[in-house]
């Protein structure tokens, strides 16, 4: 009986660990702004190279939908590219983190129940953080 309730405990961990994270989508599909920030690229927060501020529904619904899609292990060593920062009536309702380095380093990161968590950014996260960027220009 004990050998059968570990088993059920063991499946039931694995699978809730590559489960998405629709709490974070939901808590930032309100959104009506977002602000990335766009730091010096040597993985600290100290410098904010540049700032863009995105009111386009459809693309902060974008990025939303893929804050959370696929949990991962935190990698501390990689550092920070940049962060965005989702606003509603001019308040900030979620900060995260990201990192668009190399695959083992793409990630975003943010506070959730007063806990860190880690989840993967996709190529297409990163292709779109970086023509936000391009786009300002």
């Amino acid at each position: 009986m004990k050998f059968a309730c570990l088993i059920l405990f063991s499946a039931g961990f694995l699978f809730s660990c590559n489960r998405a994270n629709t709490a974070i989508t939901e808590r930032i599909a309100g959104a009506d702004s977002m602000a990335i920030n766009y730091f010096s690229g040597d993985g600290t927060r100290d410098t904010v190279v540049a700032v863009v501020i995105i009111r386009d529904k459809k693309k902060i619904e974008q990025i939303a939908g893929l804050i959370g899609a696929h949990p991962r292990e935190s990698n501390y060593r990689c550092g920070y590219d940049g962060s965005l920062h989702f606003f509603k009536s001019d308040q900030v309702i979620q900060d995260i983190d990201f990192g668009i380095g190399p695959a083992d380093c793409m990630y975003f990161a943010f506070s959730q129940a007063g806990k860190p968590v880690f989840t993967r950014l996709s190529e297409e996260a990163k292709r779109m953080i970086r023509e936000f960027r391009g786009s300002s220009r």
